[in-house]
């Protein structure tokens, strides 16, 4: 374990009504990196996520948020630090867009400190860097799935923690779209030096955009470290039974993933 780690994973134990996801599973955050976690469905992903962000209680071990236990602090405090995107969000029904991004400031409000001119350019400026400016009237049950997810990154966005989670945030996004998220992700993670970390499906964003790769099956870590380092047609068939050839991005110099024509093949 990295003692300098602000987030980090101590041997969980995690699961659902009696059903065990995950046992002894350890990660470290690294900090001021962009950390994807991927893995096949039902192994874990979102259920980690879960975990670090406090809304799942591990049945054993602990989440440590800069070296004490996270259930040791007050929730505002938490959500002052750490920001999640879930992977399914239901809005209020009839509430505006604006409304809905500016719920993002609550947990730095009190009794003695209401909305504020930061507030006001926290969710302008989150607003502005997931294009729904142009949205803010509009009541978001009129918008469609991938405006809507914009709208709840933007809510994520406006937050303003050092410490975001995003649990498959490209889901109904257009291909654009998908890249332009990702590109603010890397942005917010360089320019401003939050730690952030996304569960992604397409492995091709996922090893182009990570600092740090954690890839899962089956509740446990299989390896871990920079794309470059540990991605190689072995452990793409490891993690996803995907056999498949790895060469090099020709935009970014990353690992590529091109799926052998076998694979289809055999589903004939």
């Amino acid at each position: 374990m990295n003692d300098t780690s602000r987030l980090r994973a101590d041997r969980l134990r995690l699961g659902y009504k009696g059903t065990t996801i995950s046992d002894q599973l350890s990660v470290d955050i690294p900090d001021g990196k962009f950390t994807v976690i991927i893995g096949p469905n039902a192994c874990g992903k979102s259920t980690l996520l879960r975990a670090l962000a406090r809304l799942l209680t591990p049945e054993s071990g602990t989440v440590l948020l800069d070296g004490k236990p996270i259930g040791s602090y007050p929730a505002k405090q938490v959500a002052r630090q750490i920001g999640l995107l879930p992977q399914t969000s239901t809005a209020p029904d009839g509430i505006r867009v604006a409304d809905l991004v500016a719920r993002g400031r609550y947990p730095h409000q009190t009794l003695l400190r209401q909305w504020s001119k930061a507030d006001e350019e926290a969710v302008t400026s989150a607003m502005a860097a997931t294009g729904v400016t142009e949205l803010s009237a509009r009541m978001v049950d009129e918008l469609s799935g991938g405006q809507r997810q914009r709208v709840w990154i933007a809510m994520v966005l406006a937050q303003d923690t050092p410490l975001i989670l995003l649990d498959e945030p490209t889901t109904y996004l257009d291909i654009a779209y998908q890249i332009q998220l990702l590109d603010l992700c890397r942005s917010l993670n360089r320019n401003s030096g939050r730690t952030v970390v996304a569960v992604l499906h397409d492995l091709n964003h996922a090893f182009r955009y990570a600092d740090h790769l954690i890839a899962m099956r089956d509740g446990r870590v299989v390896a871990s470290g920079a794309p470059a380092d540990i991605v190689t047609a072995e452990l793409v068939d490891e993690v996803f039974s995907l056999r498949c050839r790895i060469v090099d991005d020709p935009e970014t110099g990353t690992p590529l993933v091109i799926p052998l024509a076998e694979n289809a093949a055999e589903l004939l």
